[in-house]
């Protein structure tokens, strides 16, 4: 007695099945919640623009990590209003703390700022 197989269609049915079987994979930590995914946006979109970034880049590089805004004008090649702007963004999203010394106002890193957004994707 012979049997004819379809190997063409048995294929296809693994295939199904496998992609079936993988769609449906348990979760493995916690999910963001919409009140964390809203905030997270939102930080992430103070960190969306290369002058912010490179304003963050050198708060970090500065010696106490701290920095004036006086000194961030010309590496960035913008106006100090400007500059400012991007610095209050950065602070509202809490990458940097303001303080004001005489006329001009001093940034500084918050610590640990940029592990939380980091650390978000990694791995548990």
């Amino acid at each position: 007695m012979s049997v004819n197989i379809d190997y063409g269609r048995y294929m296809q049915m693994l295939e199904l099945t496998d992609v079936t079987a993988t769609c449906c994979t348990p979760l493995v930590r916690d999910t963001l919640s919409m009140q964390d995914a809203e905030q997270l946006a939102h930080t992430m979109k103070a960190l969306a623009d290369p002058t912010r970034l490179r304003l963050l880049s050198i708060v970090a590089a500065s010696e106490g990590r701290e920095a004036c805004v006086c000194d961030l004008i010309e590496p960035v090649g913008l106006s100090q209003p400007t500059v400012s702007h991007h610095l209050k963004v950065l602070t509202e999203a809490g990458f940097l703390t303001r303080s004001k010394r005489g006329t001009w106002a001093y940034y500084a890193l918050v610590p640990g700022a940029l592990d939380r957004v980091s650390q978000l994707f990694v791995a548990s």
